[in-house]
C-alpha cells in the first residue's frame, strides 16, 4: 500500500526530495539531541543488567563496588627497605602532584588513624580481649598472660614501659592491637606499607581512579599519569622494579584490542563488500545506491538510538556497525532483480520486490525487537540501532531508487553463475528416482549424525567472567600481587544483618570463628571484618567481668611477679570500678575510623515494609572454594541476625542462564507463530518450507557449536534470533520469486557474503561475546544459504 501510494501521489523527483527532508530532519534532530547532553557511553560495565535487590543489599552492592572500583595497586620491589621506601614515597607524590591529577586517594597501606582509634580502645581496656586471653582467663590459665607479659617485660623490642604497666600489668592492651592487624607478613614503616620478597622488600602503593576504569579517555589519563611516575622513579632508583594490579589495565587491554579488532575486521569487511558489488555489476552505480543506503540506515539508527536513550553505548557501536550491514542486503535485491529483467524500469523492480522486501523487513525488524526484550541496556540499544537502521534503509531503497536505479546495467557472469547453481541442484534432486532416494537418504544420514552428536555435546555457560579474557602477562603479575597482600580482596563477600544494632555485631562476632575456620582448610585466605574494630557489649560486658575476676583475685600476685609498686593496686581497681558499664559503641569507633573500615558499616537502612535493618560488610580475600564457604554459611544457625553471601557476577551469570532459556524459548514460539502467518499467504505446505529453513539452520548451528566446544550462552541465543529472520528472509524472497529465481539466488548470494563478512569476521574476535555472536552467525547464515534454494522446487509445484 506504501508503494502504490507513492506511485500514485509522487513522481521519482518528488520521491527523493521527500527523502531528502526526512534525512535532513533526522540529522537535525540527532544534533539538537548531541547538543542537549547525548553522548557515547563507554563504561563496559553499563552493558550489564540491573539485578533486583532489597534496599540492604543494594546499599552493600554500592558500598563494595565505590571501594574497589577503579583501584589501583602498585608493588614497589626493591633490594632493601630504604629504597623501597623512598621509591614508594616518590610515586605517591607524582600521583599526587596537582588537583588536574587523574588519581585520587593515593596513600599505602599504612593506617594512619590507628594510633587516634589506639587513645580510645586504651579507654575501653577492660572491655578488650582476645580470643585467646579471655579463654586463659576461663580456664584459670592466667598465668599464661603472666609468662607472656614477663617475656615482654624483659625483651628489647617489648611494648612495656612504666606507664602502660601501671594500667595494664599483664600488657593484653597491646596484643588487642595487634589483633587488629592480623596479616604478620605486612609490616608500617614511615607510613609506607611493607612485605618481604624473594628479591628484596616490597611497598605497597594504592590510587584511585578519579573517574571509572572503563572510560577511555579516563584510561589515557590514568596510564600516562602511572607511566611518567615509574618512569621518573627508575631514573633515580634504577633497580626498583614494580608489580601492577587493578581494572585499568584489564580495560586498556579489552579497549586495544576492540580497536584493532573494529579497524581490521571493519576494514576487511568494507572492502569485500565493495570488492563483492564491482564484480556483481561492473558498475559504480550500484556501489554507491548500496553506500547510501547504508548510510541512511546509520543515520536513522543513531538518531533514534539518541532520541530514545539519550546516550550511544560503545556495544551499539561494535554490534550495531556490522548488524547494520544487513541493510545493504536491500540494494542487492534491487539490482540483481532489475540485471535479471534489464528491460524495467527502477519501479517496474520495485513493484517486483516490494511484497518479499516489506515480508523481510517485518521479519528482520522484529527479530532485533525481540532482542530488545533482553535484560541488557547495551543489547536494547543495539535492538533499537539495527531496527531502525533497517526501515532508514527501507525508505531509502522506495524513495531514492526509482530516480538513481533507471540506468542500464553491464552483463556480468553472475546471474548464469547464478542459475547453473540453481540448475545444479534441479538435477541432484530429479534425477532418476533410485538416485534422487541415494541423495536424500545420504543427506538425511549426514544432517542426522550432525545433529546427534553436535547436540549431544552442546552445553551451556552463562558465566560472565567468560565474557572477557586478559592477556595473561596482565593475570600472572596481578597473581603476584595478590599474593604479597595476602589475596587482596575479591567482588564477592558477606551481607550481615539484623533487627538491632547490638544484635548485627553479635552476629559479626559469631561469623568470625567460622570463617577462620574456612581460612584454616584452605578456603579462603583472609577475611577483613569489623569484629575485630568493634565488639558488642554483650561482649565487652563479658571481657569486663573476666578481668574484674582477675584483679580482684590475682592483683597482688601479678604486681609482686612483674616486679611493679603495690601502690598501683588501688588506682587500678578504681579505674576498673570506673570502667564498669562504659562500652565502646559503633559511632564512638567509626568517628575515628579510616573509609575502608566505615565502607564496611552500612548502618540502619529502611526496608520496603517500613522496618529497620542493620547492616555490615565482611570482605573476602583470596577465595579458593565459593560454594564450600556458602555451604558453612548456610549450615551455620545464625540466631540474632541473617549471614548472607553476596556474589553479584553469580547473580549476574544466573539472570543470564535464565534470559538465554528465555530466548530459545522465544524462538520456539516464533517459528510457530511464523507458520501461522505465513500458510495465510502461502498455504500450509509452503509455510512450512519457509520455517524450516531457519528452524533446521538454527539446529545445524547449536549442533556445530557443539561439534567446536563453544558453550551455548546468552550471546549465541541473541545471535540465533538474527539467524531467524535473515533465514526467513532468503526463504520469503524464494518464495516470492515463484518460476524465476536467478535474479533471487544472485541477490541471496550477495547478501550472503555480505552478512558473513559483517557477522562472520566477528567470530575472529578476541572479545568473547562478539566472538560468540559472530561464530553463531557464521554457521546460521551459511546453513540458511545452502537451504534456502530448496523453496524453488517447492514454489513450481505449488504455483
Amino acid at each position: 500500500m506504501l508503494r502504490l501510494s507513492l506511485n500514485a501521489v509522487l513522481s521519482p523527483i518528488g520521491r527523493f526530495a521527500l527523502w531528502g527532508v526526512l534525512l535532513l530532519a533526522m540529522i537535525v534532530t540527532g544534533f539538537v539531541q548531541w547538543q542537549q547532553g547525548a553522548h557515547i557511553q563507554t563504561d563496559i560495565l553499563a552493558m550489564l543488567p540491573h539485578l533486583q535487590q532489597d534496599k540492604l543489599t543494594e546499599k552493600a552492592l554500592n558500598k563494595v563496588e565505590q571501594q574497589l572500583a577503579n583501584q589501583v595497586y602498585i608493588a614497589v620491589i626493591a633490594p632493601n627497605e630504604t629504597q623501597a621506601i623512598g621509591a614508594a614515597k616518590q610515586l605517591m607524590t607524582s600521583l599526587n602532584q596537582s588537583n588536574q591529577s587523574p588519581f585520587t586517594a593515593v596513600r599505602s597501606g599504612a593506617d594512619d588513624n590507628l594510633q587516634h582509634l589506639a587513645k580510645v580502645y586504651f579507654e575501653h581496656r577492660f572491655g578488650l580481649l582476645t580470643p585467646e586471653q579471655a579463654q586463659a582467663i576461663e580456664t584459670d590459665n592466667w598465668r599464661q598472660l603472666l609468662t607472656a607479659a614477663q617475656s615482654q617485660l624483659y625483651s628489647t623490642f617489648g611494648f612495656a614501659n612504666s606507664q602502660l604497666l601501671s594500667n595494664d600489668p599483664l600488657l593484653m592492651f597491646p596484643a588487642n592491637l595487634l589483633a587488629l592487624s592480623p596479616n604478620n607478613a605486612l609490616r608500617s614503616q614511615q607510613g609506607i606499607l611493607l612485605t618481604d620478597t624473594a628479591d628484596g622488600v616490597a611497598a605497597i602503593v594504592m590510587a584511585k581512579g578519579r573517574d571509572s576504569a572503563f572510560s577511555p579517555n579516563a584510561q589515557q589519563q590514568q596510564i600516562q599519569a602511572l607511566e611518567s611516575a615509574l618512569s621518573h622513579i627508575n631514573q633515580q632508583y634504577p633497580q626498583v622494579s614494580f608489580l601492577k594490579a587493578g581494572a585499568l589495565f584489564h580495560a586498556i587491554a579489552a579497549t586495544e584490542s576492540a580497536k584493532q579488532e573494529i579497524s581490521r575486521i571493519g576494514l576487511i569487511s568494507m572492502l569485500g563488500i565493495i570488492l563483492l558489488v564491482w564484480l556483481a555489476f561492473r558498475s559504480v552505480m550500484p556501489l554507491f545506491a548500496a553506500l547510501l543506503t547504508l548510510t541512511s540506515g546509520v543515520v536513522f539508527a543513531l538518531v533514534a538510538t539518541l532520541s530514545l536513550f539519550g546516550e550511544l553505548h560503545l556495544l551499539t557501536l561494535v554490534f550495531g556497525t556490522s548488524l547494520i550491514g544487513v541493510a545493504i542486503d536491500y540494494s542487492f535485491h534491487f539490482y540483481c532483480e532489475k540485471q535479471a529483467h534489464p528491460n524495467d524500469n527502477a519501479s517496474d523492480t520495485l513493484r517486483r520486490i516490494f511484497p518479499a522486501l516489506t515480508l523481510a523487513l517485518a521479519t528482520s525488524a522484529s527479530a532485533f525487537i525481540a532482542i530488545g526484550f533482553t535484560p541488557f541496556p547495551g543489547m536494547q540499544q543495539v535492538a533499537v540501532f539495527c531496527a531502525a537502521g533497517l526501515i532508514g534503509a527501507y525508505l531509502t531503497l522506495l524513495l531514492v531508487f526509482p530516480l538513481l536505479g533507471n540506468h542500464a546495467l553491464k552483463p556480468t557472469p553472475g546471474l548464469t553463475l547464478a542459475q547453473g547453481y540453481l540448475t545444479l541442484l534441479k538435477r541432484i534432486f530429479t534425477a532418476p528416482q533410485w538416485w534422487q532416494k541415494i541423495t536424500i537418504a545420504a543427506l538425511l544420514l549426514c544432517l542426522t549424525a550432525i545433529l546427534f552428536f553436535g547436540l549431544s555435546k552442546a552445553d551451556a555457560n552463562d558465566d560472565i567472567r567468560q565474557l572477557q579474557q586478559s592477556p595473561a602477562a596482565i593475570t600472572t603479575e596481578e597473581n603476584q600481587l595478590r599474593q604479597l597482600l595476602s589475596g587482596g580482596t575479591d567482588n564477592q563477600f558477606i551481607l550481615v544483618s539484623s533487627n538491632n544494632e547490638q544484635g548485627l555485631l553479635q552476629t559479626l562476632e559469631q561469623l568470625t570463628p567460622v570463617l577462620n575456620q574456612a581460612i584454616s582448610d584452605g578456603e579462603l585466605d583472609q577475611a577483613i571484618s569489623l569484629s575485630r574494630f568493634m565488639p558488642s557489649i554483650a561482649s565487652q560486658r563479658h571481657n569486663y567481668e573476666l578481668q574484674q575476676q582477675l584483679y580482684q583475685q590475682h592483683l597482688h600476685e601479678i604486681i609482686s611477679n612483674m616486679g611493679l609498686d603495690d601502690n598501683i593496686n588501688a588506682s587500678l581497681l578504681k579505674q576498673l570500678d570506673h570502667a564498669k558499664s562504659k562500652y565502646l559503641t559503633p559511632k564512638e569507633m567509626l568517628a575515628l575510623a579510616n573509609d575502608d573500615l566505615r565502607a564496611l558499616w552500612l548502618g540502619a537502612v529502611s526496608t520496603t515494609d517500613q522496618t529497620q535493618q542493620y547492616g555490615a560488610i565482611v570482605l573476602l580475600g583470596g577465595i579458593h572454594s565459593l560454594t564450600s564457604i556458602e555451604q558453612r554459611l548456610t549450615r551455620h544457625d545464625w540466631s540474632l541476625g541473617q549471614v548472607q553471601l553476596i556474589d553479584k557476577v553469580g547473580d549476574i551469570s544466573a539472570l543470564m542462564g535464565q534470559y538465554r532459556q528465555l530466548t530459545l524459548q522465544l524462538l520456539v514460539w516464533v517459528f510457530a507463530l511464523a507458520c501461522l502467518l505465513f500458510s495465510i499467504k502461502y498455504g500450509i505446505k509452503l509455510a512450512l518450507a519457509i520455517v524450516s529453513v531457519p528452524a533446521l539452520s538454527v539446529l545445524l548451528t547449536l549442533a556445530c557449536l557443539g561439534l567446536v566446544g563453544s558453550s551455548i550462552s546468552l550471546f549465541h541465543a541473541l545471535a540465533l534470533i538474527l539467524v531467524l529472520g535473515i533465514g526467513i528472509d532468503y526463504s520469503l524472497f524464494f518464495a516470492e520469486a515463484k518460476h524465476t529465481s536467478r535474479g533471487v539466488m544472485m541477490a541471496i548470494f550477495m547478501s550472503a557474503c555480505s552478512t558473513l563478512l559483517a557477522f562472520g569476521l566477528l567470530a575472529l574476535s578476541q572479545t568473547h561475546a562478539i566472538h560468540f555472536f559472530g561464530l553463531t552467525l557464521l554457521f546460521g547464515i551459511s546453513f540458511s544459504f545452502l537451504l534456502a534454494p530448496f523453496i524453488s522446487f517447492i514454489t513450481r509445484k505449488t504455483v
